[in-house]
Parts: structure tokens; sequence; C-alpha cells
């Protein structure tokens, strides 16, 4: 039997395999092992939804239909845009303006009477304590209702005043010191009654609390208050140009829409664009013309009606004054003086002159502003009281520095000829005055208001109107690809 014959192949030297020694795989000269196998490139990172939906839409915009789309949304969604921030800015100026008439004004009103009564209390006070043992029963309950008046207006400005503000501080401070002057004036009246002359220096107490605690307090209150009113205009008035520049935009976007149209199917007019565009103009229209309405209104009301109730009260707080200084004079009989200039004067008549001088710059004033007879009558009548009671005033003070007290007496509290007539009549002439142009100004006011009252709603409803008809007429080019 013959066998195959051996292979003469001689087997490899030893080293020449591979590194593990398999058979196949080529030796590496100098008995180096063969380099790794490059790394497998990483997997793809997954895309971003943003990256997935901007390449959706680039893919619709390759077509007529996905171009249509997109434009259908993008005027759908200025519109309701600019219906969103008119309703916001509008609804923000008309609940200001709400504020303006139903609110900030009124506050700032009712401080101001809280300083006429805490004034004319104590004018009241003076001048009962005047009377001596016949005090005058009208004095009397004169006092008696300011006071009365003082109190129910701190009770409202406590509860307007925000919890920790300085409003809030100065009422509290308003509180504490009224019924500790009442308080001085009880004694005051009690021991004058009595013919005791401590009686007087209870009374000047009285008076300097009142001068130089109760009344800062009570006018820096009525200016806290007027600031708030000014904050309230100043939210009221301002242009909503971002609901305006959204508005025209959208027109403008709605009128490069159906151009578009146009030039694509020779087709003059899309019913559902149309009907977005005359929707959007309706509610930028009223934008305009309400806004413009409302601020001519309430800028009425502050020019005609805050400044000059400003004025008015500025002048019926000198007149107040002038008469509680005219009467402190004959209770002090001289006793409180002070030097200016090296010159020494009874106090009080010195405060007199100066309340008078105001008085007659914020009557001018006054008349100045007054934009119809009804404000002007009232405040010349109050000037043609004013310039009587200082040549009364003038007699008055001559017969006391000559030392005829009663005789001044009878000039400044008599019952005929007496300055207390001037005085009341510059009274009456103010609050006729200060009736009137709040009168103007609630009407001015309130119109403003009114101009306001539909506008968020109405806007809003015309947006969403216009919103549909974009829509609307976008899917009618789209049904004429299906």
């Amino acid at each position: 039997m013959t066998h195959p014959p051996k292979s003469s192949t001689a087997p490899p030297p030893a080293g020449s395999a591979g590194a593990a020694g398999v058979p196949g795989i080529p030796a590496q000269p100098h008995g180096r092992p063969a380099p790794a196998a490059p790394p497998a490139p990483p997997p793809p990172a997954p895309r971003t939804a943003f990256a997935e939906g901007a390449e959706r839409v680039r893919a619709a915009a390759s077509t007529e239909p996905g171009r249509l789309r997109i434009i259908g949304a993008v005027l759908a969604l200025l519109v309701l845009g600019f219906g969103a921030v008119t309703a916001w800015q509008t609804g923000a100026r008309s609940a200001a303006a709400d504020d303006v008439l139903r609110r900030s004004q009124p506050l700032s009103f009712g401080a101001a009477g809280i300083y006429r009564s805490l004034a004319d209390a104590n004018t009241a006070a003076a001048g009962t304590f005047l009377a001596g043992g016949q005090e005058d029963a009208k004095s009397r309950d004169q006092y008696e209702k300011d006071i009365r008046e003082a109190a129910a207006g701190l009770v409202t400005a406590a509860a307007n005043a925000e919890p920790g503000s300085a409003a809030e501080a100065t009422v509290a401070r308003l509180n504490r010191l009224l019924p500790e002057y009442k308080g001085l004036v009880e004694r005051a009246r009690t021991y004058n009654r009595q013919g005791y002359p401590v009686g007087g220096a209870y009374l000047r107490y009285a008076d300097e609390k009142m001068q130089k605690h109760m009344l800062p307090a009570a006018q820096a209150l009525y200016t806290t208050e007027n600031r708030r009113l000014d904050a309230d205009y100043g939210d009221a008035t301002p242009y909503p140009w971002a609901a305006i520049a959204l508005g025209v935009l959208a027109l403008a976007a709605l009128g490069w829409a159906q151009h578009r149209v146009y030039r694509r199917t020779n087709r003059i007019l899309n019913r559902g664009l149309v009907a977005a565009t005359a929707a959007t103009t309706a509610a930028l229209l009223w934008l305009v013309v309400g806004h413009a309405v409302a601020r001519s209104g309430l800028d009425g009301s502050y020019a005609h009606g805050i400044r000059s109730l400003n004025v008015l009260h500025e002048a019926r707080i000198a007149a107040l004054k002038a008469r509680g200084n005219e009467n402190l004079s004959l209770v002090a009989r001289g006793a409180d003086t002070v030097t200016v200039a090296g010159q020494t004067y009874d106090a009080h008549y010195y405060d007199f002159d100066k309340d008078m001088a105001v008085l007659r710059t914020a009557l001018s004033e006054a008349a100045r502003l007054a934009d119809d007879d009804a404000g002007t009558a009232p405040v010349t009548a109050a000037q043609s009281d004013t310039a009587v009671w200082r040549r009364r005033h003038a007699a008055a003070r001559a017969e006391d520095e000559n030392g005829n007290y009663q005789q001044a007496l009878d000039k400044v509290i008599g019952a005929k000829g007496a300055t207390a007539e001037c005085f009341d009549g510059v009274a009456r002439g103010l609050d006729r005055a200060i009736g009137h142009e709040r009168a103007e100004f609630r009407q001015a006011a309130g119109d403003g208001r009114d101009a306001l009252a539909w506008l968020p709603q109405g806007t809003a409803a015309l947006a969403v109107l216009g919103a549909a008809g974009s829509v609307a007429g976008i899917g009618r080019r789209l049904s004429e690809y299906r």
C-alpha cells in the first residue's frame, strides 16, 4: 500500500507566527505585534425637537401648501398677539382711570378736608374763647362739627392706607394728637368761663400743638394722597405704543398675504383675509381713537379740575389760618412775639399778614385757571371779600395797638361790620368754587374713563375674529390643492 508523501515544507521558525500564534496572521517584521484596529465611530447624537421641527418647517416650506400653512399660522399669531397686548395695556389704563375718579382723587380731597376741618376747628375754638361767658352757639357747633369731620376723615384715610406706609403712620399720629388737642381746648374753655386768665395759656398751647404738629401732619397726608393721584394719572394716560405697533405690523402682514394671493391666483379678494383685515383695522382704530378721547378727558380733568382744586384748597387753608391768627392775636394780647430783621412784631399779626399774602396769590391763580363764568364768579367774590377783610383788619389792629381791646374785639367778632363777615364771605365763595371745579373734574374724568370702558374686551373679540378670518382665508387656498 502506497502512502502519500510527506510535505517537504519546513515548519515556520520560531517568532514567525502572529502575536497569538494563530496561523494565517502574517508575521510582522522584527517581531513587533500588529497595530490595533481603529475604534468604531460614535453613533450620531440624537436630534433635538427644535432641530426636527426646523427640518419639518424647511421641508414644508418647499411646497406651496406648506408655505400657506406657515403664513396662516403667522397671521393668526400676529393678530392674536395684537389683541392680547391691546387688552393688557388698555385694561391697565382703564383701571388707573377708574382709580383716578373713584379712589385717588376722593382720597386726596378727603385729606384736604381733614386739614380744613382741623384748621377750621382751631379757628372756631379761638372765636368761641373770645366770646367768653357769652359763647356763640354757632361757633361752638362749628367747632364740634369740624372735630367730627376730621375724625371721620381719619377713619377713611386709615382704611385706605397701605400697611406700613407713611400715610398709615401719619394717620395714627393724628388720631393720637386729636384727643390731646380737644382736651386742651376744653380746659381753656372751662377756665375762660370761670374768668381765670390761665385759659388763654391753654388755648395758646392747643394752637401750638395744632400749628406745629397736627397741621403739618395733615399737610403730609395731603401730599401723599396727591402723589398717589399723580401716579394714577401717570398710569392712565401714556400711549399704548406696543399695541399700536403690533396692530400696524399685523395689518402690514395681512396686506402682504393678500397681495401674494393676488399675484399667484389673479383673484382680487380673499374673503377670509378681507374679514381679518377689517377686524384688525377696526380694533386698531378703536384703540387709537378711544385712547385719544380718554387721554383728552383725563388731561382736561387735571388741567381744569385738579389744578384748580389744589389752588382753591391752598386759598381756603390760608384763609382759615389767617382767621385763626386774627383771633389768637386778641387772645394772646401781645404775649407772643417774633423778631424779624431786628424788629419785634406780634407773632399772630405777623403770621396773619403772611397768610393774607398767600390767600391773595392763590385767589389770583384760581381766577386765572377758571375757564367759565361759573368758576370765575365765586373766586371774584372771594377776592372782593378779602380786600374788605384787609381794611377791617387794619382798623381792628389799630384799636388793639392803641389799647382799645373791646373796640378791637367788636371789629373782629362783632355782630355787624366785623372781619368775621368777610371771612364767612371768603369761605362761601371758596366752597362754591371748589364744588364747581370738582363737578368739572368728575365730568371730564368720567368721560375719559368711559372711553376706555369696553376697549379691552372689544379689541380682544375683534382680534379673535381677525385670527379666525386669516385662518379661514388661508384654508380656502389650501382646499384648492386637495
